[in-house]
């Protein structure tokens, strides 16, 4: 989660006990109304203003993003002490109306229940514990405590009530391990299989042998480069076929022709650009696309990569054979053109190198002017 999105979920949290505050000040002014206030009323309202300023300096504390430099960017436990410490001060100006308000200790502690820690979570139930046992005890010594019996029955149900919290907290917290636990192993799975994934797509992607792209995978990456196409870009296209390779395979065998096939492979990656989509068409037949690319940038890359094939020598593939030499029939690409009708001239050129000796590269610009 990004720090922006954090701090908005923090913020969200806030006005959620701001709101909370609101309501419960809402039913202290109706038990005032009530008569159920021991305190003056003016008293009363000098707390509810300090409380709702307390409320306004958190707020000022989340919206100037101030609480990230807390340890703690929730400020989970110091709203949990600050409300408790309120909510003491309420109940000591009650009379009859506090056991009604008791069961704002619990709610207070709920808010901290998926964000506090086990021992912060313990450590704020033995604050109410401690801190509505003491009142009573106070009130008990001064002679001013209403009823001892119904004190009494308040004291052990908050005891009880706080257990349970304190246990049912414990328990909440062990499954928010567990789940991340479960989380974190789950994401390293999904990891682990993008990277397969990953390898999988690579391995059909690619041709076993010389390392390019296959066919499949070439007319997949032309066709979305033909949908994107600009009006006035134009794309090379180059069919690469290398001469008397079937001749190859029948005098020195398979192994000699695939090594030959693996030499073109890596002479023509090292004249090409990073731009540039090589890929093996099919046998000793290869297919070259040169996006954003001109009639000259296309002829000068394919007569570069046959005079570079040309000048390997046997003994770089391993073999003792005459000089290696290809043919190119090259075509360009327009907006709106079709990758079929752009192969077939490409081919079309290729057939007319073939026939005019091997060995050189022909273009079929003719095709695209008509």
């Amino acid at each position: 989660m990004t720090e922006s999105a954090l701090q908005k979920l923090l913020l969200k949290r806030f006005l959620l006990a701001a709101c909370t505050y609101g309501l419960v000040l809402l039913l202290v002014w109706t038990a005032i109304m009530g008569g159920h206030v021991l305190a003056p009323v003016g008293d009363m309202a000098t707390g509810t203003g300090m409380l709702v300023f307390s409320q306004l300096v958190m707020g000022w504390v989340f919206l100037t993003g101030r609480n990230l430099r807390c340890r703690d960017p929730s400020l989970t436990e110091c709203q949990v002490l600050l409300a408790l410490t309120w909510q003491t001060w309420l109940l000591a100006n009650l009379n009859q109306a506090r056991g009604t308000f008791l069961v704002i200790y619990p709610l207070i502690l709920m808010f901290g229940l998926f964000h506090l820690s086990g021992r912060a979570f313990v450590r704020c139930a033995l604050l109410v514990f401690f801190s509505f046992t003491t009142l009573n005890l106070l009130e008990a010594h001064g002679g001013k405590l209403y009823d001892p019996p119904l004190a009494v029955l308040q004291v052990c149900t908050l005891f009880v009530v706080l257990a349970w919290l304190c246990l049912y907290a414990r328990y909440v917290q062990a499954s928010r391990l567990r789940m991340r636990q479960r989380r974190f192993a789950l994401q390293a799975h999904q990891d682990t299989l993008r990277g397969m994934m990953g390898q999988l797509e690579e391995l059909v992607a690619t041709d076993e042998l010389t390392g390019l792209f296959n066919r499949r995978h070439f007319l997949r990456l032309a066709g979305r480069e033909l949908e994107t196409m600009h009006m006035g870009v134009r794309h090379g296209l180059a069919l690469i076929d290398l001469d008397h390779f079937k001749r190859i395979n029948d005098v020195y065998g398979h192994a000699a022709g695939d090594q030959v096939l693996q030499a073109f492979a890596q002479v023509a990656q090292g004249c090409l650009d990073e731009n540039a989509v090589l890929a093996r068409y099919g046998g000793e037949e290869f297919v070259l696309l040169m996006p954003d690319c001109s009639a000259d940038a296309l002829v000068e890359c394919c007569e570069r990569i046959r005079l570079a094939f040309a000048g390997t020598q046997p003994s770089a593939v391993g073999l003792r054979v005459s000089a290696l030499s290809l043919s190119a029939g090259m075509t360009l690409l327009t907006e709106g053109d079709d990758l079929d009708a752009a192969l077939h001239r490409a081919d079309e050129a290729l057939y007319r190198a073939k026939r005019s000796g091997r060995d050189r590269c022909v273009a079929a610009w003719e095709v695209v002017d008509a």
